[in-house]
Order: structure tokens, then C-alpha cells, then sequence
């Protein structure tokens, strides 16, 4: 079973929710302004995806703009930037698919289908 963290005001979210449930796939979802991923977590589903840790921040959110983290997070060191991340659920890029080897950020289906079908 894959966990997904979502918001569910989050459109996004709702495609990839309603992607899961009609391919049958077993999922536990996850509300991530309510229970957002710790420090360890995030490091962890950071090295499982390989991808640069300026994807997991959710770009286009409030919180993002309100903090000017477009010009802060080059200066910031990477235990800043996961600091951050476990602070607040809504920086972080979402849906969140965590598989037993894999991590996927965002909604892409092609990405999706090719690891869960």
C-alpha cells in the first residue's frame, strides 16, 4: 500500500486520489497540513526520489510567496530547507506518493502509471 499526502482542498490532489481509485490501487491517504512528514521523513523520501530538494516545495502556495523563499532558499542550507519543510505541510509540493522504494512529488500520470500499474 502507497501513502499519499494530500490537502483536500488541493485539485491536484483530487485527480491523483480519483486516478488511484479507479485503477483499484490500495493507498492510505494522508492530510498533509495535519500530519505533515517530519525532518526524517522528509530526508528520507528526499534520498528515495533523487530529486533535487527544491521540488518538494510547493512553488505556487501562499506560505512559499509570503516567506520570499524564490530568493532565500539558494542561501539556505539543506537542514534549513528540511527544517522548514517538516514546519509546515502547505510548503511542501503535493500529492506526495510514498511507495516501499520510490517517491513521486506532484501529479504526473505517465510517472504514476509507471510505477504503480
Amino acid at each position: 500500500m502507497v501513502k499519499v499526502y494530500c490537502y483536500s482542498r488541493c485539485s491536484t490532489c483530487k485527480k491523483a486520489l480519483k486516478w488511484l481509485e479507479e485503477k483499484g490501487i490500495a493507498h492510505e491517504v494522508i492530510d498533509i497540513k495535519t500530519d505533515n512528514p517530519d525532518e526524517t521523513a522528509l530526508r528520507e523520501y528526499h534520498e528515495m526520489s533523487g530529486l533535487p530538494l527544491k521540488r518538494f516545495f510547493n512553488t505556487s502556495g501562499m506560505q512559499y510567496r509570503d516567506l520570499g523563499l524564490s530568493k532565500k532558499l539558494p542561501d539556505m542550507s539543506d537542514d534549513e530547507q528540511f527544517a522548514l519543510l517538516a514546519a509546515d505541510g502547505m510548503l511542501v509540493k503535493r500529492p506526495l506518493l510514498v511507495g516501499d522504494s520510490f517517491v513521486l512529488i506532484g501529479f504526473k500520470e505517465p510517472e504514476w502509471a509507471e510505477k504503480l500499474l
